[in-house]
């Protein structure tokens, strides 16, 4: 994966993320991670008022994924972790590994 990341980087270097993007995902995923225990126990109890009172981003649905290449929402990839438009380019420049186009 590393070397992989060094070809995006060169490759895509125009079309970084941006860094904003990031650092609200990575504080939206702390606040997840910091609020699941009280959420998990407060849903357990039925107590839908207090759960009202929890921050808005304390919610996992409110986390989102996004291209590590373009800062892409939509049609994002899962196993690749990008979006199709950025998979589709990679892998017809042959710079993923193990992906071909398929020809029939």
């Amino acid at each position: 994966m590393g070397q992989l990341r060094g070809i995006l980087h060169d490759h895509f270097s125009n079309f970084m993320a941006k860094t904003a993007w990031r650092e609200r995902e990575k504080r939206k995923r702390k606040t997840v991670e910091k609020f699941a225990a009280l959420r998990a126990e407060l849903k357990k109890k039925g107590d839908y008022l207090a759960l009202a009172q929890l921050p808005r981003n304390a919610s996992p649905v409110r986390l989102s994924n996004r291209c590590r290449v373009s800062g892409r929402k939509r049609a994002f990839i899962r196993e690749f972790q990008m979006s199709r438009l950025t998979f589709r380019e990679l892998a017809c420049a042959g710079l993923i590994p193990g992906v071909t186009k398929a020809s029939w």
